[in-house]
């Protein structure tokens, strides 16, 4: 007689394991895409901190007005990196570009002195652009400003492109992530619903019922939390490892963000979910449970 209330027991149990595992897969469905994300940012970022704008000088300066001019440049607030490259040093960049020499027929290098810097991202666009060249060319030795104003466009606006539809569908993905965890605590508390209304017959009350299998509800969706991050993080390992370029666009601080939204996010719908349930099931007549 024991062994078949025992029994019956565990039959009234709700699937743990099929819940944990319900919310980690859509957990780590929700991490890949905001890693995605993240790093389509990154790489919006870095193209953009890598396009070089070049001040090309006037004859040959002597070191004090070069000195000066780097100095003045350098303290600007949107340089991120500069250097002084020589006509020599221009050279060797345009045959090395594919380019081909030009000894035998000029006696003389055309290139100038230039200095060479990147901008910030912040100040990576057309308006920002046009004023900072606006400001070199009235420097004495500068006598001109060049960019390429073409990509600096086309840059701009893909990154925006790019960034509106991944956001779109990361919105998206978190409403059916929360739709799926919701559909997979609902369904695990199915089979607890003769518990809870047994429970509630012989006189228990609500926040009895529902307190331990919110604190349960707590624990699962810890537990499915930490192994989506677990999983994710591996992921992201195995990514970097084959191809080492997204290394450069590594982002912890994005990373543990993106970490603490998905545990407290398991954690939250886990017991919104569960919580809902319980009291669904206390205002069901016992008829309606069949």
């Amino acid at each position: 007689m024991s062994q078949t209330g025992k029994a019956s027991i565990k039959k009234g149990k709700p699937s743990y394991f099929m819940s944990i595992l319900g919310v980690t897969l859509v957990l780590l469905l929700l991490g890949i895409i905001g890693w995605l994300v993240i790093n389509a940012n990154k790489l919006g970022d870095y193209f953009k901190e890598n396009v070089e704008v070049r001040a090309e000088l006037r004859g040959n300066m002597n070191p004090k007005d070069s000195i000066y001019l780097m100095e003045y440049i350098s303290a600007k607030p949107y340089v991120k990196d500069i250097k002084f490259v020589t006509k020599e040093e221009a050279e060797k960049i345009f045959i090395g570009d594919g380019n081909e020499s030009w000894d035998g027929i000029l006696d003389a290098n055309p290139l100038p002195n230039s200095i060479n810097f990147k901008v910030k991202r912040k100040y990576m666009n057309a308006d920002s652009l046009s004023a900072i060249s606006a400001d070199l060319q009235n420097q004495t030795y500068v006598s001109e400003v060049a960019y390429p104003k073409a990509l600096v466009d086309n840059l701009n606006t893909n990154i925006r492109r790019i960034s509106i539809i991944l956001l779109a569908i990361a919105v998206l993905l978190a409403v059916v992530v929360i739709v799926l965890i919701d559909n997979t605590i609902r369904l695990a508390m199915f089979s607890n619903r003769f518990l809870i209304k047994t429970m509630q017959m012989v006189g228990a009350t609500r926040w009895f019922i529902a307190k331990p299998m919110n604190s349960r509800a707590v624990i699962n969706g810890a537990v499915s939390g930490i192994i989506a991050i677990l999983a994710v993080t591996v992921i992201i390992f195995i990514a970097e490892r084959v191809l080492p370029e997204l290394k450069t666009i590594h982002d912890n601080t994005s990373l543990i963000l993106l970490f603490v939204g998905l545990f407290i996010m398991g954690i939250c719908i886990t017991l919104f979910s569960t919580h809902r349930s319980v009291v669904k099931y206390l205002k069901m007549k016992l008829d309606d449970l069949y």
